[in-house]
């Protein structure tokens, strides 16, 4: 009779738990992307979500930066989890230092320019920000893009990182820490 009643007791344990797990794992909503980069003797690899500028319930267009990333408003850098880079040797983004390790990154765009956060908080959905976990914010330099970008990038080309969508680039130089 105990082990009916301690059966019983977990298994209504597992079916009143398992909906707030369910909320921690939310559906993903758009593709994903490993970028993978040697800077120096630097190996970094970046993982993030690509959404496109079309919604994905209507087609519709979108406005990207102004519009569905407000600007003065921290935005998760990509979709669905947060985006993670991890690196296994000590670099600087744009002058920055960062030690060897794994870090969230999340972005502060403005009309001007844009501040990247690199944040210690890693396993998160893009939406749960702690600003209390953030490592550094680094200026990044904002251009237009050489061609319009319907899909969210994340590149690191010769030592830059580029981040590019709609019709704006937001760049800084990545280097490995000798």
């Amino acid at each position: 009779m105990k082990s009916i009643r301690s059966i019983l007791f977990v298994v209504t344990a597992l079916a009143l738990t398992s909906p707030l797990f369910a909320q921690d794992k939310k559906p993903r909503v758009s593709p994903h992307e490993t970028v993978n980069a040697s800077v120096g003797d630097a190996k970094i690899t970046i993982v993030y979500g690509r959404p496109y500028t079309k919604d994905p319930k209507s087609g519709e267009k979108r406005k990207i930066w102004g519009g569905l990333v407000p600007y003065g408003k921290v935005w998760r850098l990509g979709a669905d989890e947060a985006t993670i880079l991890t690196t296994d040797k000590d670099i600087s983004i744009g002058g920055t230092p960062i030690k060897a390790g794994s870090y969230s990154l999340y972005l502060l765009p403005s009309e001007s320019g844009a501040k990247l956060i690199v944040n210690k908080q890693t396993g998160q959905w893009g939406t749960k920000y702690d600003e209390s976990q953030d490592l550094v914010r680094i200026d990044l330099k904002k251009q237009a893009a050489d061609k319009p970008v319907d899909q969210f990038t994340i590149a690191i080309d010769n030592g830059i990182l580029k981040l590019m969508w709609e019709d704006t680039q937001y760049s800084a130089e990545i280097k490995a820490k000798s």
